[in-house]
């Protein structure tokens, strides 16, 4: 593989959390999930798994769709690996964000808004904006100003060799609607081939008009058994289907949607391979689970 760009979407259960390595050899997580495993007793964090495991030392950058619990469990962790740069939806009141999160959840805040107290940045700037990265990666959000945190997420866009891959947060109608009036966001998404679905795969994360920008070949759910609803089946409707590999079972089949829940760890690739016969790369992806 040349020129290769991978995205770790983590088993987190109900929370998410994934991991962009870029062709450059740059790091950005997008949220902070943590996997809460009662048959071995033992909580998965992803950021102290990248520290012990892999020896990282830090992140090169770090978005915070919106600061729900579930996207934040992680945020004791992160002085393991200190980002760069934090992205977050800054300008929504703080009071707000207590208020939209439960009081179990209370120390997570506060050391959230530490973090972010620590790492000013920009609020307006994208991650395109900066440079070495190797591939494209945008953020955009909206100017919704409503109670709902879900729909304050921030929507994260990946380009890289032919495939864009779509990663939003809780988005819901309302936010999904201010998405689609921004002509920036649509031109971002029209060629949209990996979706990353929001709010879990829930109902209430899901908009129809969103698929007449684009047409994913698959939609990928950070989602466990406890979600009381979901909609999968719509995605899956949405979906036109690719190969992807079982790497448990040795062998490939054609998907069209893909689940933490049933499936685990997800890893996509994408990446340019010489092609002999026609005297030029040309531009692939992978789905491998673990």
């Amino acid at each position: 593989m040349v020129n290769s760009l991978e995205v770790v979407i983590w088993d987190v259960e109900h929370g998410t959390a994934i991991l962009v390595n870029t062709p450059t050899g740059k790091r950005l997580v997008i949220d902070l999930g943590v996997g809460s495993f009662t048959n071995s007793n033992k909580t998965f964090s992803p950021l102290k798994y990248l520290h012990d495991s892999y020896k990282v030392k830090k992140l090169d950058a770090l978005v915070i769709t919106h600061p729900h619990g579930d996207h934040i469990d992680d945020i004791f962790n992160l002085n393991l690996v200190p980002p760069g740069a934090i992205y977050a939806p800054r300008s929504v009141d703080r009071g707000l964000v207590r208020d939209n999160n439960k009081r179990k959840d209370a120390a997570k805040t506060e050391r959230y808004f530490q973090w972010l107290d620590y790492a000013p940045v920009n609020p307006t700037k994208t991650l395109g904006a900066l440079t070495d990265w190797g591939c494209t990666i945008s953020l955009f959000h909206t100017k919704y100003s409503e109670s709902n945190l879900n729909n304050y997420s921030l929507v994260t866009v990946i380009g890289h060799a032919g495939s864009t891959i779509l990663i939003p947060g809780d988005n819901e109608p309302p936010s999904w609607k201010l998405l689609l009036d921004q002509s920036a966001f649509v031109s971002a998404i029209k060629n949209t081939n990996l979706f990353v679905t929001s709010h879990h795969g829930r109902e209430s994360g899901y908009h129809a008009d969103l698929f007449t920008h684009f047409k994913p070949q698959l939609c990928f759910l950070s989602d466990t058994n406890d979600i009381p609803t979901s909609a999968t089946n719509r995605y899956t409707y949405q979906a036109l289907g690719a190969p992807v590999f079982n790497k448990g079972m040795n062998r490939t089949e054609t998907r069209k949607t893909v689940t933490t829940r049933s499936d685990h760890c997800i890893v996509i690739k994408c990446y340019t391979e010489w092609d002999g016969l026609a005297n030029q790369n040309k531009n692939l992806f992978s789905v491998r689970i673990n």
